[in-house]
């Protein structure tokens, strides 16, 4: 394993930069049997730059992360719905969709504390597909888009109702201008 990456597995920064430095040199002169010799502090940051900056890289990285979820989640995670005129399956669908989702995802699919909204881009049958909403009734979804936490399973509901839930939302959907896009790896 190259130096740099030993260092960057060993790294305690927690413990802060100046005492990593004194102690993995200590271990790694004790391990090899060598004496211990003194090395000023300028050697040492010298010697763990290429560990300090793939630290930097993953912290900023994580940083962004969170930051972009963050931004995704919260009131401004709920949107305006127009309503339209359902058809038969959609108006069950309308019916199963109270009892057992708005709860979460609010009125409407326009989002709610417990969950996001359903009438979002995010949502667009090319990015999850009527088979995605079924998966996720049937066996909840770990977190991905928004910061809500996993949708735990609903047993509850009906292999009927799901078909007739998925057929509400899409209404919804394209009632309010959401179509299928094709999905794009970003």
């Amino acid at each position: 394993m190259p130096e740099f990456l030993e260092t960057a597995f060993t790294f305690r920064w927690l413990e802060g930069a100046y005492w990593f430095l004194k102690l993995e040199t200590f271990t790694r002169d004790v391990m090899n049997k060598k004496s211990v010799r003194t090395v000023n502090f300028a050697e040492r940051i010298k010697a763990k730059l290429p560990a300090l900056l793939v630290l930097a890289v993953v912290v900023g990285g994580a940083w962004v992360m969170i930051n972009e979820a963050t931004k995704t989640s919260g009131p401004e995670a709920k949107v305006a719905v127009k309503v339209p005129a359902f058809s038969a399956v959609g108006q069950q669908g309308a019916i199963a969709y109270a009892a057992n989702c708005a709860a979460c995802h609010g009125a409407n699919g326009s989002g709610g504390d417990g969950g996001p909204p359903l009438v979002h881009k995010i949502y667009n049958p090319g990015h999850h597909a009527d088979g995605a909403f079924f998966l996720a009734l049937q066996r909840g979804v770990s977190q991905h888009h928004w910061r809500f936490g996993n949708m735990p399973p609903q047993p509850q509901v009906s292999a009927g109702d799901t078909k007739a839930i998925i057929a509400y939302v899409r209404e919804l959907q394209t009632a309010n201008g959401i179509g299928y896009q094709p999905h794009r790896m970003q």
